[in-house]
């Protein structure tokens, strides 16, 4: 079982952090979703509503959790 740790959990959700996600969800879901959807848009005008907010959340997420294994010092996968 996997232990929550509270004060990297709080760290990782402080303002800065959700910011730095949110920035890296940005830049990242943007360029995913040019990628990924260009093509449909600049043909039909129309763009997957869904596919495109995925494509934001994920990269926000995955900065979450990177920050969160910073902050609880989870070093198993160290060498």
């Amino acid at each position: 079982m996997v232990a929550i740790d509270a004060e990297a959990l709080k760290r990782t959700f402080s303002r800065r952090e959700s910011l730095r996600a949110l920035r890296v969800a940005l830049v990242v879901g943007t360029i995913l979703n040019v990628i990924n959807q260009g093509a449909s848009v600049l043909a039909t005008g129309e763009m997957d509503i869904l596919r495109g907010a995925l494509t934001y959340m994920v990269p926000f997420f995955v900065a979450s959790y990177g920050a969160y294994g910073a902050y609880s010092g989870d070093n198993r996968n160290e060498h």
